[in-house]
């Protein structure tokens, strides 16, 4: 995608810190929380960027070992050279990251960033250990 990565949004820099060592991982996640990101959904609408249906579907993909990781990105350019690999997915929403994990299934890993050098796999449990962690501070 790109050689170097260059931080677009509050997000990235604060990304772009965490995996460089400048600020912790908790404190990180903290500010995750809070953030929105992109998530590229399929509709079954016939008219380009006319979305008919509440029930979007989000893009996932098989990791290695079987487990379904649903694909994130921290803004919509991100996604760009991603998607292109999967027909039907030239769209997305922008939601708080809270909102997500409220709805994501337990057994789902995440992908943020997939292809770029800035970003993280977070597997299933970490997934659902960080919901659990959200609803005591809820």
């Amino acid at each position: 995608m790109s050689d170097e990565f260059q931080p677009r949004n509050e997000l990235e820099k604060d990304l772009v810190a965490a995996q460089d060592g400048r600020i912790g991982s908790e404190a990180f996640m903290k500010r995750l929380l809070g953030a929105q990101l992109f998530m590229p959904v399929r509709d079954s609408s016939p008219i380009k960027n006319f979305q008919t249906s509440d029930k979007a579907v989000p893009l996932t993909v098989q990791a290695e070992g079987g487990t379904e990781v649903l694909i994130l990105f921290t803004s919509p350019e991100r996604a760009k050279g991603f998607v292109q690999d999967f027909p039907g997915y030239h769209g997305g929403i922008l939601a708080d990251f809270q909102w997500i994990l409220e709805r994501v299934g337990s057994g789902l890993g995440i992908a943020l960033n997939p292809g770029w050098e800035v970003g993280f796999d977070m597997e299933p449990d970490a997934v659902q250990s960080l919901r659990a962690d959200m609803r005591k501070d809820a």
